[in-house]
């Protein structure tokens, strides 16, 4: 052994070499989820060729809507902060988007550059927007937190019909959206276009959200969460903190709602009502709250449950105006009776009860220590 080494302590041998480690295991998990990611668009590219036009856009549909509630997984299932209002955040970005879009439009300004800036001018419009709810929230706590995010969810809606000169009140805005490139050939599907679009940006959001979790600022986050008095004690700045949190999840909500007027190619208040907030918060805590692959399933969820409910309606026999007002208020009552169904057949979410059948098939794999 050198002289300089045997100079050193062990205790501060081994503290040096911890810290070393710690940019190996960063660039190994950024590695493994640049992996996954990779992996996941070839998957999807596949995908998109597989299937019929219609479901491209569904599959377009639950890659925006994923934006939002692997956002609000970050902040309520990891932070520990309750919002209600992330809809208002996506009308937020889709209204930033759309007249982004128009006024490129208006003034003659043509490109495949337009949207990706426009989908950049929502999120950092969101992100101002969730910086003020977010020091306002970082105040609050528990019934009151709920409060000020239930109250961006009816205020935000309101404003769009009360400016209509600028929003065009309940009729809404009109997107206006490149058509695809002419290299992809004159009648290549403009659904499988908007599903890579959604899909790209989507599997963006999730890599930078996955590296965010498992960095030094998903440690804090859960720190707070468990523990605000504990978490001060070691030094964290709590509200910097749950403001951080806030700021992140608005940004991806923003996104999420500016790829929903991309998709839909128009954007009103009717889109981004206090149910879709409701909404999105049950979908995160029935996919899993606090995991990501769990924002997946409540992404899925909110796709699928509109026509689930269509479906059950036609199977009735019921007068118009009574099929109107059930198909309206159906979706709602199952995502209720469901989020009850999971949180006492399971807890962890449906992302939960998958990981524990995967353990307990491991556990029983023939020749497997116990």
């Amino acid at each position: 052994m050198s002289a300089t080494r045997a100079a050193v302590p062990p205790r501060q041998r081994a503290t040096g070499q911890a810290r070393d480690e710690i940019p190996a295991r960063r660039g190994s998990t950024l590695l493994r989820h640049l992996a996954v990611v990779l992996v996941a668009g070839l998957l999807l590219l596949g995908l998109s060729y597989a299937v019929e036009p219609f479901r491209n856009f569904q599959l377009a549909t639950v890659a925006a809507y994923l934006c939002a509630t692997a956002g609000l997984t970050v902040l309520t299932g990891l932070n520990g902060q309750l919002s209600l209002g992330h809809g208002a955040l996506m009308a937020t970005g889709a209204y930033t988007l759309a007249l982004s879009q128009t006024a490129f439009a208006d003034r003659g300004v043509t490109g495949g550059w337009l949207l990706p800036v426009s989908l950049a001018a929502a999120v950092a419009v969101t992100v101002c927007v969730g910086a003020v709810v977010g020091v306002a929230a970082a105040r609050l706590r528990g019934p009151y937190l709920a409060g000020v995010t239930l109250a961006v969810a009816v205020v935000v809606p309101a404003l769009t019909v009360t400016f209509d000169g600028v929003f065009n009140g309940e009729q809404g805005l009109s997107v206006s959206v490149e058509p695809p490139p002419l290299g992809l050939g004159p009648y290549f599907p403009y659904e499988r276009w908007q599903f890579w679009i959604a899909a790209a940006v989507t599997l963006l959001v999730l890599l930078l959200l996955a590296n965010l979790v498992r960095s030094r600022y998903g440690r804090t986050f859960r720190a707070v969460r468990d523990d605000e008095v504990a978490a001060r004690l070691a030094g964290i700045h709590v509200a910097r903190t749950q403001v951080l949190a806030f700021v992140v999840s608005a940004a991806t909500a923003g996104l999420g709602g500016a790829l929903l007027a991309v998709l839909a190619q128009s954007v009103s208040p009717g889109a981004f009502s206090l149910t879709l907030s409701l909404f999105l918060l049950m979908a995160v805590v029935i996919g899993g709250l606090g995991r990501l692959a769990g924002a997946v399933w409540g992404a899925v969820l909110l796709v699928a449950l509109p026509d689930l409910s269509h479906s059950v309606t036609e199977q009735l026999t019921l007068s118009p105006a009574a099929a109107q007002r059930l198909e309206g208020n159906l979706p709602l009552a199952i995502f209720g009776v469901t989020l009850v169904v999971v949180m006492i057949a399971a807890p962890g979410g449906v992302q939960g009860l998958l990981s524990r059948l995967g353990r307990a098939l491991l556990a029983r794999r023939p020749g497997r220590r116990s």
